[in-house]
């Protein structure tokens, strides 16, 4: 029988903040990189960055072959040890996730092996290309990955100066090749440079790898017995990937962060009371609660821990270590958030910035938000993305879109009016702009969510056809609505990327932004390092303004939300 390895991580830049994951399948007994996967996923936890990481490196392993066995290795403990049974499954994202990844091969065909996260380079690499390409609205390509060079060859280096211990990342030759194959998809017979060489002298050593691993401190037997006295933390632990602004908590803090989070998520008893209390579900919706609690409260004490056992806290294209952190230095992640010097991280383009920020930093980029007039399936509160009819304004509609048009007129700050491509939106704007004397551009990252079979129905005809559908979509932002609509965690993600590209067109700039409930709110959201929840919490009525501003460092300002006074 075939034997793989699966060498997966995740990171987020934020925590929660602009997450993704890397895995690695590899031949057990060639060391071969058989297939490397990676994905930006928006805004999600380090921990569920993790998780996502395994499963596509499970999901990758079976289709390469679903008679075989795997050994997968991690360095975050909370997976390893969760996977293996021997630690709870609270978390609302987390439970979704582990009982995918647990399905994939049967019980049995799948062991769990905790490792440092110096031997985890090459997964951990692919994530921060897969955040790197999330922040200039790309995806992940691996005929374009240089992850595997990159890894093998610090391997290498690290082997010269002490000696290889464990599988070293998978680093071979097969994916080395395809990073500098020829356009027409040829690879070189002799893969060019001496990073490969070296990678393929570490990959050599994989075979007998596993058991200096052991050894050296890879497997849990050893991490227990490595730990600090007193701390609970292995040498060397840290989750989470290199670049991001927060790794996952280390052994005990991961396990205070399991206990200490809760079930945010409302009742579904309470579900129909705050489809009623949102208006706009018609237009939107309004998400179930994930609960996306993240680990700040235990960091306090975790981070000088790991600090002290040698925790790589570099922040994204920065270089800055955790040594920085502990000398009281600020260190800034490009494209990223200023990260201070202390125990709760700050997520990167998804923190409130205060509106005294720093005159050096020059004028924000000012996103005005305006949600379309109402339509005639508004005020029936039914819903009403991407996939369905596209209605028109209705004459309530194109009377509130008139009086917003009058307002911003007598402001007079709006300088370009972008508009997402459905109807409603592009009918909204056209009348504000004509007002203004602007032209409209079609942005089709601003459009509404799609909520497939769900389209035209309230939500209590949703629940009376699709009640496991709908319980489903309410408790996990990655759940589709029913006949393949869009999720709320695939709407974050392109709205964060949207975000970022208009941001940095219309730098120092007054943009009025014409779009839907849900990209409104989730920008909002993540202006706020808010979790997916508090979309419940928010009222947005048609016609309604919010403002977010971006300042240069990454941070955020919302600096209004539903305003309607001009329409009274």
């Amino acid at each position: 029988m075939r034997e793989f390895i699966v060498e997966a991580d995740g990171g987020s830049r934020g925590n929660p903040g602009p997450a993704g994951y890397g895995a690695v399948v590899s031949d057990a007994a060639t060391g071969e990189t058989l297939r490397e996967t990676a994905e930006y996923i928006g805004v999600a936890t380090n921990n569920v960055a993790e998780y996502r990481g395994l499963l596509a490196g499970l999901r990758a392993a079976h289709a390469l072959d679903p008679d075989a066995t795997v050994h997968v290795r991690m360095d975050s403990k909370l997976v390893v040890e969760q996977m293996s049974g021997r630690w709870k499954i609270k978390h609302p994202d987390m439970k979704p996730l582990a009982a995918q990844a647990a399905r994939v091969f049967p019980p049995g065909r799948v062991t769990y092996e905790w490792m440092p996260r110096a031997q985890n380079k090459h997964a951990d690499r692919l994530a921060n290309e897969a955040m790197d390409a999330g922040a200039r609205g790309e995806q992940w390509s691996e005929a374009e990955s240089t992850a595997e060079l990159e890894s093998g060859a610090e391997l290498e280096s690290a082997g010269e100066a002490g000696g290889v211990s464990g599988a070293a990342g998978g680093a071979g030759t097969a994916g080395a090749a395809r990073a500098h194959g020829s356009a027409a998809g040829a690879v070189p017979s002799e893969p060019p440079g001496d990073a490969v060489a070296g990678a393929a002298r570490v990959r050599g050593a994989l075979a007998e790898g596993r058991a200096s691993a052991a050894a050296a401190g890879s497997g849990p037997d050893a991490a227990r017995a490595s730990t600090a006295p007193g701390s609970g933390v292995p040498a060397g632990a840290s989750s989470g990937s290199a670049g991001a602004s927060s790794g996952s908590a280390t052994d005990d803090a991961d396990a205070r962060a399991v206990r200490a989070v809760g079930d945010a998520r409302p009742p579904q008893d309470d579900a129909d009371v705050l489809a009623a209390q949102v208006d706009g579900i018609g237009d939107g919706g309004t998400p179930g609660a994930d609960a996306h609690t993240d680990a700040r409260a235990a960091k306090a004490g975790a981070d000088a821990r790991a600090a002290k056992a040698g925790a790589d806290a570099r922040a994204a294209k920065a270089g800055a270590d955790a040594r920085a952190a502990k000398a009281g230095a600020d260190t800034r992640a490009a494209k990223a958030v200023a990260a201070p010097a202390k125990a709760e991280a700050a997520p990167a383009r998804a923190v409130s910035a205060p509106g005294w920020a720093p005159a050096d930093m020059g004028a924000p980029a000012t996103f005005v938000l305006l949600r379309h007039g109402e339509t005639p399936l508004t005020p029936q509160k039914r819903f009403s993305g991407s996939g369905g009819t596209d209605p028109s304004l209705s004459d309530t509609g194109r009377e509130q879109a008139e009086r917003a048009a009058a307002m911003l007129a007598r402001r007079g700050t709006i300088q370009s009016v972008v508009s997402s491509p459905l109807a409603r939106t592009r009918e909204t704007a056209g009348i504000v702009a004509a007002r203004l004397g602007l032209d409209v551009s079609i942005d089709d990252g601003l459009r509404e969510t799609d909520f497939g079979a769900w389209e035209g129905l309230t939500f209590a005809e949703v629940r009376e056809r699709h009640p496991d559908d709908l319980n489903a979509w309410l408790a996990s932002p990655d759940a589709e609505p029913t006949g393949g609509g869009e999720s709320f965690a695939a709407t974050a993600t392109r709205l964060a990327a949207t975000r970022d590209k208009l941001v940095t067109a219309h730098a120092g700039r007054t943009v009025l932004l014409v779009t839907h409930v849900t990209p409104i709110k989730t920008l909002v959201r993540l202006a706020l390092g808010a979790p997916p929840e508090s979309l419940f919490r928010m009222e947005l009525s048609a016609a309604s303004l919010s403002v977010v501003a971006y300042y240069a460092d990454g941070n955020a300002s919302v600096r209004l939300l539903n305003d309607t006074s001009y329409l009274r």
